[in-house]
């Protein structure tokens, strides 16, 4: 299958191929470009012959000082068809820069960009509702970041806004 993706990307999608790296994993692994994401995996996911049409997972890493650009947001797609096609996708991404959602091809990519925004701080351009998914919506920073202090900020700030915001609501007032 690896071959036939990579021979498929660069007839199809030359200009969204990031790199060619060689990545030691029981998976193929793809390095696209951000701006390429949608057409690829839409082109991907209806091209007889390969079909990745179920988003297995989502994820992010930080890479801070050992790679640029410093993030890489990873989705592992597979073949609802094919049970053993399963392959990696990485998409190197700067601080402050956006990806875009794939929620228009995958639905069940809501959650985990949401999780992906909570926790590294990458946000999704069009994603229907990119907010916080774990944390409270007054957190300060985003814990999976490698330079995040190992014992946060300081959260007291957070118990006081939480109390007072419960109050209200258990006391059914303002």
């Amino acid at each position: 299958m690896k071959e036939t993706i990579d021979r498929f990307l660069k007839d199809k999608f030359p200009q969204y191929v990031y790199k060619e790296e060689e990545v030691l994993s029981n998976l193929p692994v793809f390095f696209l470009k951000a701006e390429g994401l949608l057409q690829v995996f839409a082109a991907l996911k209806t091209s007889p012959g390969i079909e990745l049409n179920y988003l297995n997972d989502l994820t992010a890493v930080d890479w801070l000082g050992k790679k640029n650009p410093r993030f890489e947001v990873c989705y592992l797609l597979r073949s609802g068809n094919k049970s053993s096609t399963r392959v990696q996708f990485k998409v190197p991404v700067e601080e402050g820069e956006e990806v875009p959602s794939i929620v228009s091809l995958f639905k069940g990519a809501n959650w985990p960009e949401r999780e992906v925004f909570d926790l590294f701080g990458i946000p999704f351009r069009d994603h229907p509702q990119m907010e916080r998914l774990i944390m409270p919506d007054n957190f300060q920073g985003h814990p999976l970041r490698k330079d995040f202090p190992l014992e946060g900020f300081g959260q007291d700030y957070l118990i006081e806004d939480l109390l007072t915001i419960h109050v209200r609501e258990d006391m059914g007032g303002e």
